[in-house]
């Protein structure tokens, strides 16, 4: 039987959701690896909407993250609230902003920020279980915050950026430099993480290291 990778998105967008590319190429990658992606999301509003042409702020737009996410996902998609851990072999966490602003609000609060509970809830599930989770350009910081309140010791990775990391390092994580088309894997948490676009110049450099790191995840299970 497949293994089944959960895939947590949170949006349509880089600006105001998951990230397109990486997104589409995490599900490629599991599909390649003879796993089944189940992706799933938070069934709540986004806090705020981008227009993706200007860059601007919709004023006075609201869109929901689970509804966004679903096209993504060509409508086969989860409330992330009804998904436990025993019905899914390894977690995946995608980025873009929506990573930072609706499974989390790092984006506005940096290591002061908090979690989505259901976000949180289903990572500590995963960890607490063995289960190997994976993080994708700005989703490591969803997961220092989360094990760092947890006071566990791991290791992540978001690149080379000194202010992200040392935001890492203040919620609790080691912080390893890793270039685009690499990852860093936590053995004993069972954590892998890469950099993708917080570092990649195009969608093949990006791809390499998600590619990686989404084999790294499968070779984990159990």
């Amino acid at each position: 039987m497949a293994k089944k990778i959960g895939v947590v998105l949170s949006g349509c967008g880089v600006y105001d959701g998951s990230e397109i590319h990486e997104a589409v190429i995490t599900l490629l990658a599991i599909d390649r690896n003879g796993a089944e992606a189940v992706c799933m999301a938070p069934n709540i509003a986004q806090m705020h909407v981008v227009n993706h042409l200007t860059g601007e702020v919709a004023a006075n737009e609201t869109r929901n993250v689970l509804v966004e996410a679903a096209r993504i996902a060509r409508g086969k998609i989860k409330d992330l609230a009804t998904v436990k851990a025993a019905e899914i072999d390894a977690l995946i966490l995608p980025g873009g902003f929506g990573a930072a602003k609706n499974l989390c609000d790092f984006a506005v609060k940096g290591a002061d920020c908090s979690v989505n509970p259901e976000v949180a809830r289903l990572i500590r599930e995963m960890v607490a279980a063995k289960k190997p989770v994976g993080a994708v350009c700005i989703a490591p910081a969803i997961l220092s915050k989360v094990l760092g309140a947890d006071k566990l010791p791991h290791q992540l990775t978001i690149g080379t950026d000194a202010g992200t990391a040392a935001a890492l390092t203040g919620m609790g994580s080691q912080h390893v430099q890793c270039p685009a088309r690499e990852f860093v894997v936590d053995k004993t948490n069972k954590l892998v993480s890469s950099p993708a676009y917080m570092l990649a110049g195009g969608i093949a450099e990006a791809a390499e290291g998600i590619e990686k790191c989404v084999k790294a995840v499968i070779g984990l299970i159990d």
